[in-house]
């Protein structure tokens, strides 16, 4: 885990796995996938397969460790719902998230669908949605995309939120309904691609009329502080409102084995292996 993060929305990083695949035009110029090759190079032996998924099930409980509380994201360097990421491994995170209530956890993903299938998992085992400091959210790089945001409005749980980031199309008319959040922004990098000025406040606008808290995190460029966070001279710096409530899921045992069992008991197809 990262004590600290450069990404302005979230305070810390935490990567329970690491590595992933492209599945749409926003990963073209992945970041995580250029870092991974870097820090493989340093010898960093997290990274010894470079950019290919990979568990890491002793970093699973670092977030107990860490007592002061904190905005952390989780897998900065992966996908948590990576296809190959079996869903015990992923109710083990999600078990720590329930434990260390005292953080707040933003878990983005682009696989959406794998996303909404678990949180039917989490409901079945643990009797309740995920609880608010855990908030759930989906990529959406331009129109092609929007329909990640109905399927996030499937997954089981009280804050959702979207990231328009990198942002390299307009997206069109959005339905904004149950999500709390929008962060917005352009792409940074060598091979970085233009956002344009009419996209961004095409989305303010919208959240804006539908009560989404924005959070425009940057306009992109070589380097991702490149052009600075200001549009029509405001800086959006908004978080969602969060509801306040019991966590009482800290109580519930869990067990990765048991959970398995429980997905092939809700006899849904799992395409991932599962450790029973």
């Amino acid at each position: 885990m990262a004590t600290g993060s450069a990404i302005e929305w979230t305070e810390a990083t935490w990567n329970p796995s690491t590595g992933c695949t492209k599945i749409s035009p926003g990963c073209k110029n992945c970041y995580a996938e250029k870092l991974s090759k870097r820090l493989k190079a340093m010898g960093v032996k997290k990274y010894k397969n470079n950019f290919e998924f990979t568990e890491h099930p002793d970093d699973i409980e670092l977030p107990l460790k860490w007592k002061k509380s904190k905005k952390i994201f989780v897998n900065s360097m992966s996908d948590l719902f990576h296809e190959k990421s079996r869903m015990e491994f992923i109710a083990s995170c999600f078990h720590t998230m329930i434990q260390a209530d005292w953080h707040t956890y933003q878990v983005l993903t682009k696989r959406s669908h794998i996303m909404a299938e678990f949180s039917n998992y989490f409901q079945t085992y643990f009797g309740d949605v995920m609880p608010p400091h855990i908030w759930m959210g989906v990529s959406v790089e331009n129109e092609d995309h929007v329909w990640r945001i109905d399927e996030l409005r499937k997954v089981k749980c009280h804050t959702r939120f979207i990231s328009f980031e990198p942002l390299i199309g307009p997206v069109g008319k959005i339905n904004l309904k149950s999500i709390d959040w929008a962060i917005i922004g352009g792409e940074s990098g060598y091979k970085f691609r233009d956002v344009e000025e009419k996209w961004i406040l095409d989305i303010i606008k919208q959240c804006k009329k539908q009560n989404v808290s924005v959070f425009f995190k940057q306009w992109g460029g070589i380097r991702p502080k490149s052009r600075g966070r200001t549009i029509q001279n405001r800086i959006y710096n908004e978080y969602p409102k969060i509801k306040k409530l019991k966590n009482f899921l800290k109580d519930i045992e869990f067990d990765e084995k048991l959970f398995a069992q429980k997905c092939v008991e809700k006899n849904q197809k799992i395409k991932r292996p599962l450790t029973i």
